[in-house]
């Protein structure tokens, strides 16, 4: 039972209430009964919703859809590659002298041999001269000491000279020899410095800036070249793949079929294509991947050593393969999933294997079947099992 003193109390509450409620000012009186009608009537309109909610069912989520196709994939690795060239020489002179001649313009392609500068010569010509006259004076002495040798040998076997005269005269026939013989190798090598005062080009390509102008004195072997030479005709490009691809590439090159293409992003000119020749040793720890190259023959100069050009490679094929929109495929905890929509429109989510990604349109996949139709626009909403409602078509994946 309640008491009595609290029940006498209410109404003088209530009375104090109306009070200050009479207190207060028109306007405040009025914000205050709006607020007394927003939160009574939203909680009337809470009740009501929820009871309607427990009652009203889900309405069938709403998604795009595409149909699986079966097509012949052609599995590439697309990377980026770099043209290097085959030789890069630095051309140096390998006599001390005056640099007279510069007998080719920068830039300009030259063949192995070309001229490309001139020492100043003199002094290597009055050298080889001077080389020349010492041989013919030492020959000269070496004929002669020849001439008493065979002499002293004869009159050694009549007993007309002792054997000390004799050995004298065959050890100064063999000093001429001797001496004849360095005559010649210095006449070669004065031959040899005479040629080194024309530089020619040792490989067949293209020059640089003309490091070192006319004019200047150089030195045998400098550090500093003349000109740097690079042969742009051929030229490698070499590029990386994972090292995950290494089966593949192993299984390609095995079969003589590991081709590399080059797109250089020119709709007037076809890819360049070429035997891949080289496939390094080791797996780089660093990057994960391996080196590859292979030769271009790049008559047109079309590439250019230390240039990066975009790389194409053919790893494998698949037959009839089930192609879906990249869409259609998600990431879950357990791994990647389609959503698959049979007749009845129930979604029925599945676990799939991609067995390539071409990067932008489209993926082969194993676990979906062709003509299969697939969820690429609204997964968010579909929970499995549940029934969804097909909205605005989806045009079938594209492949190469």
């Amino acid at each position: 039972m309640k008491n009595p003193n609290m029940l006498d109390a209410q109404p003088g509450r209530f009375r104090q209430a109306a009070g200050r409620f009479n207190q207060l000012s028109g306007r405040s009186r009025a914000i205050l009964v709006l607020v007394v009608v927003l939160v009574v009537g939203g909680g009337i309109w809470a009740v009501i919703a929820n009871t309607n909610g427990k009652n009203r069912p889900r309405p069938p989520a709403v998604v795009v859809t595409a149909p699986a196709s079966a097509k012949d994939v052609t599995v590439m690795e697309h990377t980026v590659g770099t043209v290097v060239a085959n030789a890069t020489v630095q051309v140096t002179a390998q006599v001390t002298g005056q640099l007279v001649k510069a007998a080719f313009q920068e830039g300009q392609i030259v063949k192995k041999g070309d001229l490309l500068f001139v020492i100043d010569p003199r002094p290597f010509r009055a050298a080889l001269q001077q080389a020349e006259a010492t041989q013919a004076k030492d020959e000269a002495q070496r004929i002669n000491a020849v001439t008493t040798k065979k002499r002293y040998d004869a009159l050694y076997a009549q007993n007309a000279i002792s054997s000390s005269q004799k050995d004298s005269a065959d050890a100064t026939a063999k000093s001429a020899i001797a001496t004849v013989a360095a005559d010649a190798a210095e006449v070669a090598t004065a031959k040899l410095n005479l040629g080194y005062t024309e530089i020619r080009s040792p490989v067949d390509g293209k020059t640089g800036p003309i490091l070192i102008q006319p004019g200047n004195l150089v030195s045998a072997n400098g550090s500093n070249p003349l000109v740097v030479l690079t042969q742009i005709e051929p030229v490698k490009i070499s590029f990386s793949l994972p090292q995950s691809d290494l089966t593949a590439i192993q299984a390609r090159d095995k079969a003589g079929k590991l081709i590399v293409m080059l797109d250089l992003h020119d709709p007037k000119a076809p890819k360049l294509s070429a035997k891949v020749d080289f496939i390094s040793n080791q797996v780089s720890s660093t990057t994960g991947t391996i080196e590859l190259r292979a030769n271009f023959d790049n008559r047109n100069h079309t590439l250019v050593p230390g240039q990066q050009v975009d790389v194409d490679v053919t790893l494998n094929n698949l037959p009839k393969a089930t192609v879906v929109p990249r869409e259609a495929v998600n990431e879950g905890p357990n791994g990647r999933y389609i959503f698959v929509v049979g007749k009845d429109q129930v979604a029925e989510m599945r676990s799939v294997t991609v067995l390539y990604d071409d990067g932008s349109t489209f993926m082969a996949v194993k676990g979906v079947k062709p003509k299969e139709r697939v969820i690429v626009d609204g997964q968010l909403r579909v929970l499995p099992g549940a029934k969804v409602s097909s909205g605005k078509g989806h045009k079938p994946a594209k492949t190469p």
